[in-house]
């Protein structure tokens, strides 16, 4: 029997590697951010066209690379990082595996220009699906310039489950918000189509997240920070009022290294416990510095999962120190630790430095006139106008009872009845159910929404024009939906770049209710499709003017919304999965008696 066992060539295991590092654009923008750091560059730009799919550019000022360096990076398993089994225990760089540039180089046509800066002229290199096609000198400026041209141009079925652009680039934003967020003292600029997405400069912690997230979070944030032997703690956490429904603005970083962690988002979680509505979960940017031996970030091909030697210390570690800090800026009660000793001095039994008698100061007393009333003058007239109408009382004492009934019979009638709690009890046949008629109301203003639906929506003009300043991420979602708004009503423009003004809208939209509502639109992802944004639009605007359970206190409301929710068929569920109604278990409560 022959042998069937072959070593495959390296372009196919390079292609097969490149499954693991290279998923999407976003992929191959981590790596390259991340290789630029560890160059020590101080000016990092990132230039994407189509989302990534035709073209990656990074450059920076970093240190360059030796003609044997340049064409030495793209052989697998090739780094400058580590040299042996212990510094895999120890890493302080960003990138150690050697493996993303020839994973990058097997499914795409890469090109890199570098120089040293202690070097007259640069090198460049060519490398097509895996294949090495040239290499010459070229004058350049001092770092690398990487260009990642046509991914996935050699394997086709990859790029055809790419999403489209507006999906594949809010993954690239996520990126490199993650890269810049840990590196606040380097300059990263973003160019999409030719247009500047994100220009940050050097500076502080909050002016990075500023920047980033725009200048209304900058209220909300609350510094965090904890020094302690074996771990340093900082950061910041947003109040109670920045809080989402939608998991966008958590960010944890452990040695300048972005990581996910649900069980350390728990503590944060917990720190906030009583101050959240549920289902919202607090925005916060947490950086965390360890001794590198006590964490492992070599689990995972795109290293966001680390694990930490003492996890269960820094989970105490996060929820104590936010708790603190929510206590000091007063948005939890907490325990004074830190009371001026000096404010107990006046209390104690010593003399005072400041009393010239040499004895106790004495706390200042209130002496009350109880005597004194200013209302003493209307009191003669008081009197008068309350015989007046107990003489009024008295006169009409034997007048026939009101004929006004408050309680009408039907509101006893024993299929329809309200609890306190804001549900009702329903006889539906032979069982009863209690109905949440909030979620029944969604159900029925969603029914009425599609069985009305037009082409275009009747629109009002606002007296005054309203303002809403998008931060950068806003004004990529944006550009994404901006050519539905006409034909649902909106009429806006934008001004002075990131500032959206709305002249019109809606016709029975509230004005108080349009920031809320667009706030809703961009904390969703971009739309793939036009129905997919029309279902989520509808889905806001049902829920925007639906009522809630305590909403339906007359009986006549809740009778008629009962039989517009039993002509849909009485569905028990909302599209959420949320329950509408359920059975109450009365023959339960008997076996109780």
């Amino acid at each position: 029997m022959s042998d069937i066992i072959q070593l495959l060539p390296d372009h196919v295991a390079n292609q097969i590697a490149a499954g693991e590092v290279v998923q999407r654009p976003a992929s191959i923008v981590k790596e390259l951010l991340e290789n630029s750091i560890d160059a020590e560059a101080t000016k990092i730009e990132l230039i994407i066209r189509d989302a990534g799919k035709n073209l990656i550019q990074v450059v920076d000022d970093g240190k360059g690379m030796s003609e044997t360096d340049a064409r030495m990076a793209f052989e697998r398993h090739a780094t400058s990082k580590i040299r042996g089994t212990e510094d895999i225990f120890k890493i302080a760089t960003k990138g150690f595996r050697g493996e993303a540039l020839a994973s990058i180089a097997a499914v795409s046509q890469v090109e890199l220009k570098t120089k040293q800066k202690n070097t007259e002229v640069g090198t460049n290199i060519y490398i097509e699906g895996g294949v090495f096609q040239f290499q010459d000198p070229v004058q350049t400026a001092d770092g690398c310039n990487f260009l990642v041209k046509n991914l996935f141009y050699n394997v086709p079925a990859r790029r055809k489950f790419l999403k489209n652009n507006n999906v594949e680039f809010r993954h690239v934003i996520d990126e490199f918000q993650r890269v810049a967020l840990a590196h606040e003292s380097l300059e990263f600029s973003l160019f999409h189509d030719d247009e500047a997405v994100f220009r940050l400069r050097k500076g502080s912690q909050m002016q990075r997240i500023v920047d980033i997230f725009g200048r209304k979070l900058q209220p909300l944030l609350i510094p965090i920070k904890e020094d302690i032997i074996w771990c340093k703690l900082h950061g910041f956490v947003a109040k109670p009022e920045g809080a989402k429904k939608t998991r966008g603005e958590q960010f944890l970083f452990v040695n300048g290294r972005y990581f996910k962690s649900p069980y350390f988002n728990k503590a944060v979680q917990e720190a906030f416990e009583g101050l959240l509505l549920p289902g919202y979960v607090p925005s916060f940017f947490l950086f965390l510095n360890l001794d590198p031996e006590k964490i492992d970030v070599n689990i995972h091909p795109q290293k966001t999962e680390v694990k930490f030697e003492d996890e269960h210390l820094i989970f105490a570690l996060l929820r104590s120190t936010i708790k603190r800090s929510l206590g000091i800026y007063n948005v939890a009660p907490s325990l004074d630790f830190e009371r001026d000793p000096e404010l107990d001095s006046m209390m104690n039994s010593s003399p005072s430095k400041n009393n010239s008698s040499g004895g106790m100061i004495k706390m200042p007393e209130i002496i009350v006139d109880k005597d004194y009333n200013p209302f003493l003058e209307e009191r003669e007239v008081a009197q008068a106008e309350f015989q007046n109408l107990t003489e009024m009382y008295h006169q009409n004492i034997t007048a026939e009872p009101s004929k006004i009934n408050l309680f009408e019979e039907e509101d006893f009638d024993e299929d329809l009845m309200r609890l306190p709690n804001g549900y009702w009890l329903f006889n539906k046949g032979d069982s009863t159910l209690m109905l949440d008629l909030g979620r029944m109301h969604r159900l029925v203003v969603a029914e009425n929404n599609k069985s009305s639906k037009k082409t275009t929506t009747n629109s009002h003009s606002l007296l005054f024009s309203l303002e809403y300043h998008m931060n950068e991420i806003e004004h990529v979602k944006y550009k994404s939906f901006k050519k539905y708004l006409p034909g649902l009503g909106f009429e806006t423009t934008t001004a002075h770049g990131n500032v959206l003004r709305i002249d019109a809208v809606p016709e029975g939209m509230k004005e108080t209710q349009v920031i809320k509502f667009l706030e809703n639109l961009f904390e969703i992802l971009e739309y793939k499709t036009e129905e997919e944004f029309m279902q989520h639009y509808q889905n806001q605007w049902g829920k925007m003017n639906s009522k809630s359970r305590f909403d339906f206190i007359y009986k006549a409301d809740a009778e008629q919304l009962i039989k517009d929710f039993t002509a849909l068929g009485f569905p028990e569920f909302l599209p959420t999965g949320k329950r509408c109604f359920f059975e109450v278990p009365f023959n339960d409560f008997k076996n109780k008696f």
